[in-house]
């Protein structure tokens, strides 16, 4: 394989662009040429492919977002749309493609592949809702980017003596919730994997109130509930002023934690060399500090693991 192609898919994630240029320097290092598609499926669908040099991917490992950019494409998930997509493909002479994303993008990676594209995917997204992998690119940044968000609300509501719920990104996963919250010394963790018990959490927050707390912070996931109605249940069970902060896009944003830029660096490097020997239909994955692969159609069929022992720990803290 000689010439490859990469493209970043759904919702942007820290280190996908450390990710990019692993793959291109890897391949060029390698003697084959590479083909940066701007725009996800919906530039590839459209011809926004643009051959990529060493110089193309400098200084960027600093840069949150991705430099490909990212869209989503509904035109491609129809029979037509994927018929456009190999014939661009065909058209550029791409031999592989590395697509970063998420289990949405994989799907879009698995297709192609039946259709005779090699593929390979790269786990990237701050939900690190992959199931095939212990850690997704941009999920220790977002963690991290929360915390100092709730470190901060502390100071306010501390200061106020309030009950705050910060509502984070996850709507099917409750990582982000679960990690941040024991790391923050939250009160309570409110994800869509367990069942919410609202009493049990207003009960918490009355028996620290009577011990002397000033304070609670409450961490919701977007799957779990909305932080502007659970703001007023909890004011009205519990007496205490509560305020909600949704904290939103800038979860996604800002430069990546070292860890993720290692992470996509490893990652991007090995999906070239799978495809380097011809080997497609996969996806990249981290499990016990290795890199792995894993047939992707076996990868999308996996069951997301909730860490059960880390939500109970933060319980047991948080008295």
């Amino acid at each position: 394989m000689k010439t490859i192609g990469v493209l970043t898919s759904g919702g942007d994630a820290p280190g996908m662009n450390a990710a990019i240029r692993a793959v291109v320097r890897t391949a060029i290092y390698k003697g084959m040429k590479v083909y940066g598609i701007r725009r996800g499926y919906s530039g590839l669908v459209n011809g926004d492919i643009h051959e990529m040099n060493v110089t193309s991917v400098g200084e960027i490992l600093h840069r949150g977002g991705t430099i490909l950019n990212t869209a989503r494409s509904e035109f491609f998930n129809t029979e037509e749309g994927l018929k456009k997509a190999v014939s661009m493909i065909n058209i550029f002479g791409i031999e592989g493609l590395v697509v970063i994303g998420g289990d949405g993008s994989f799907r879009g990676a698995r297709d192609l592949s039946e259709l005779g594209v090699p593929t390979v995917g790269v786990p990237g997204t701050i939900d690190n809702d992959i199931a095939c992998t212990d850690m997704t690119i941009g999920f220790d940044t977002a963690i991290n980017t929360v915390l100092d968000a709730i470190n901060k609300i502390r100071d306010t509501v501390s200061s106020h003596e309030r009950t705050n719920i910060v509502e984070v990104m996850g709507r099917r996963a409750g990582d982000i919730a679960v990690y941040t919250g024991l790391a923050g010394g939250a009160e309570g963790i409110m994800i869509p994997e367990m069942p919410i018990d609202i009493d049990k959490l207003c009960r918490r927050i009355i028996e620290g109130r009577n011990r002397g707390k000033s304070s609670s912070i409450i961490i919701l996931a977007e799957g779990a509930g909305k932080a502007l109605e659970l703001e007023k249940i909890i004011e009205e069970k519990t007496g205490m002023e509560t305020r909600a902060t949704v904290l939103g896009y800038i979860q996604r944003g800002g430069s990546p934690t070292a860890a993720d830029i290692i992470l996509a660096s490893r990652m991007g490097n090995y999906a070239v060399e799978l495809l380097e020997k011809d080997i497609g239909n996969r996806v990249v994955s981290i499990r016990n500090n290795k890199i792995v692969d894993d047939d992707i159609n076996e990868a999308l069929a996996m069951e997301n693991k909730f860490n059960k022992e880390l939500y109970e720990l933060a319980q047991v803290l948080s008295i």
